[in-house]
């Protein structure tokens, strides 16, 4: 499985969290939507996209099997939130 494209919108409200909504794509045939970029006390860091149940409790739609698979779309997507950044 591989990256091919990873686009970020970014967020300009002061005093928001949410920094910007990133999509990438994998393998150039299967995109992801609506991964939000947070910043959190210790940084940044994405939360994949998600739906409120009927409890009230909200579950991810889809997302990385294990904390290696997570860690590359953290870095790709980070890495264009911050490129952008710089523009």
């Amino acid at each position: 499985m591989k990256i091919t494209s990873v686009t970020v919108r970014k967020f300009e409200k002061e005093g928001n969290r949410m920094k910007g909504i990133a999509t990438i794509v994998l393998d150039d045939a299967f995109a992801i939507h609506d991964i939000r970029i947070i910043e959190g006390d210790k940084g940044l860091f994405i939360a994949m996209p998600s739906k409120k149940t009927a409890t009230g409790e909200y579950r991810d739609i889809a997302h990385p099997i294990n904390s290696d698979i997570r860690a590359v779309f953290q870095k790709a997507i980070l890495e264009e939130y911050e490129k952008i950044n710089e523009e």
